[in-house]
């Protein structure tokens, strides 16, 4: 073992999935200069939850996951969260769009695909939920072109296998957007990692595993462990930016940043079932997500998808939960352990405390048999052959534990950035939804720690060009929205709603 300077760097990425490689592509969109260095553990970029079967590559733009649109006590269904995700994943379009245009990506049909996205509900509670919700979601322009139906001829024609060997007399019931997609964010991730590495003073290490952040005065030396050789070495750095997914508290504790003490994370890890047969994967093109099970946490939600990925046609099934003690899916199994720290008990005491509902699903998840798994299939595809089907093990996702003044610990499911109060380090912690609002991410990097740029006579004009809605909320500017998702829509080569259908008879509920 041997300490080595290696170089100085104005940016530092760790993790090369598609957090970090998005981060630096924007970053060196604005400001050419910049140089910038990212480190993977691993022998190549997207082999975590960027991986294409490591997630179920929606395309979030919150069409069709129930769980974003709670119903109120008044039984009034509530869309403020599903249009924040919907129009957060405008902005990565808009991205990809400006990348494809530069010519950093040839061909949008190497990651992107155009797969409708559907709800579908079969009882009668759920059916009359489904109902106020497409009304509430199909009377805003964020969603113009959903169609609603409960005629079984009609969902048969959406979705064949769902409605195959259904009981006749059982309520259904679903909705539609031809606008959604499918994204492939590992072949995504390859093609932004190549376009990073190809500008001047841009580099990717793998096999190269972050030990320890020091604060050096205004700079932070990171230093790095070659797996390989065993050797180590260093490099400091003005800004460093931990995209590790997993593998980020653990990163985030070593700076030893005073905003990330008492935060711990929770490991969960997924099961799919896979469907690779051709003469069923292509008769499924939607995205069919149902309902989670009362008292289920949100990553619980089933759903029927269909991927491409390299070409090749698959269906998943899932996603069935599970426990490992592991951060990553290449971790280790003391990484739950060895994150534990003095100022994180509190906080994991007290999640454990409040949530023994999520304790005993997981419990549930974990002795479920294949026999039970396949009964959860057969409700959302009813002629399903267990011999058709294979276990697909996802990637890791940690929860963020963060610790509350009132509750000592709450457990969140979404993503947070955690930062250094002087802006010269931040962490993405979290999962969901991740990947798919990747852009909003990278931009909430920018204006939590390069706010000063982000001016006129700065890096404004260069990032309006890249992301045109920059600065206007799209839940509101209907005509911007509208003119975006048309100019997007072309680029990728993904369907659009033309104009708006408001009063069409697609668009106004029918029953059998």
């Amino acid at each position: 073992m041997h300490n080595e300077a290696i170089n100085e760097a104005d940016v530092v990425l760790i993790g090369a999935g598609i957090m970090s490689s998005t981060v630096g592509v924007l970053l060196k969109e604005l400001e050419p200069s910049l140089s910038i260095v990212m480190f993977e553990t691993l022998a190549d970029c997207a082999l975590e939850s960027s991986e294409a079967w490591n997630n179920a590559g929606t395309g979030h733009a919150a069409n069709c996951e129930m769980n974003y649109t709670p119903q109120r006590a008044d039984g009034s269904v509530d869309i403020s969260r599903a249009l924040q995700v919907n129009v957060e994943f405008d902005l990565s379009r808009q991205f990809w769009t400006y990348l494809v245009q530069k010519g950093a990506i040839k061909d949008p049909r190497s990651f992107i695909h155009p797969v409708p996205h559907m709800s579908f509900v079969h009882d009668a509670a759920n059916v009359a939920f489904l109902r106020k919700r497409f009304e509430a979601m199909s009377a805003h322009h964020c969603y113009e072109g959903m169609e609603y139906s409960e005629d079984r001829a009609k969902i048969a024609e959406w979705a064949p296998l769902i409605m195959e060997g259904r009981s006749a007399d059982e309520p259904v019931a679903a909705t539609r957007i031809i606008t959604g997609t499918d994204v492939d964010y590992g072949a995504l991730t390859h093609h932004l990692v190549a376009h990073l590495v190809g500008q001047p003073d841009c580099s990717v290490h793998y096999n190269s595993r972050v030990t320890n952040l020091v604060r050096e005065g205004s700079r932070w030396r990171v230093e790095v462990e070659d797996l390989k050789d065993g050797t180590s070495r260093w490099i400091t750095a003005k800004f460093v930016f931990i995209g590790a997914g997993g593998g980020s508290l653990p990163l985030l504790q070593k700076s030893d940043i005073p905003e990330g003490r008492g935060y711990a994370g929770f490991p969960v890890s997924g099961i799919w079932l896979r469907c690779d047969a051709p003469e069923i994967a292509e008769r499924h093109h939607a995205k069919v997500y149902g309902k989670a099970a009362v008292g289920s946490p949100p990553m619980s939600v089933p759903h029927l998808d269909a991927r491409v990925i390299g070409g090749r046609h698959s269906l998943l099934f899932g996603p069935y939960a599970g426990f490992s003690s592991k951060f990553l899916k290449h971790g280790s199994l003391l990484d739950l352990v060895e994150s534990i720290r003095p100022a994180n008990v509190k906080p994991l005491l007290s999640v454990a405390r409040d949530n023994f509902d999520l304790t005993e699903y997981l419990i549930e998840q974990v002795l479920q048999s294949e026999s039970h798994r396949l009964a959860t299939l057969d409700e959302y595809y009813p002629r399903a052959d267990p011999k058709d089907w294979k276990l697909q093990v996802a990637g890791q996702r940690v929860q963020i534990i963060k610790p509350d003044v009132r509750r000592g610990g709450l457990l969140e499911f979404g993503t947070e950035l955690v930062g250094a109060a002087d802006h010269s380090l931040v962490a993405l912690l979290g999962a969901s939804p991740g990947a798919s609002t990747a852009a909003f991410i990278a931009l909430e990097v920018l204006q939590k720690c390069f706010a000063g740029e982000l001016v006129d006579s700065a890096w404004l004009p260069k990032l309006k060009e890249i992301i045109p809605s920059y600065g206007i909320n799209l839940i509101e500017d209907a005509d911007l929205c509208r003119s975006i998702r048309a100019s997007t829509s072309k680029v990728l080569q993904v369907d659009n709603i033309a104009q708006p259908q408001s009063g069409s008879a697609s668009k106004r509920p029918t029953s059998a």
